[in-house]
């Protein structure tokens, strides 16, 4: 199966453990010397309609990725780490 990065925007990131969804990936840390991917980001839920900001933002390590699907992406849970948005 080939994708483009833009397609991964639309991909819906699912915990392969218990099923419980991450969201959809909004960005990826790419590693620029090598060119590899190192994680992707998923952006942090909006609470109360985006006034009182989002959650922090969940980064998935590229080696918790398991398998790429149509529509979704499965990912180990435990390996998930959550990060504070910048700026």
């Amino acid at each position: 199966m080939e994708t483009r990065i833009a397609d991964l925007r639309y991909k819906e990131v699912i915990s392969v453990e218990d099923g419980s969804r991450f969201g959809y990936v909004g960005d990826m840390e790419i590693d620029v010397d090598s060119g590899q991917v190192r994680a992707l980001v998923v952006p942090g839920r909006r609470r109360l309609f985006g006034l009182l900001g989002r959650d922090e933002d969940r980064y998935i390590p590229w080696s918790a990725v398991r398998r790429f699907g149509e529509d979704i992406i499965l990912v180990e849970e435990r390996s998930v780490r959550r990060r504070p948005r910048r700026g």
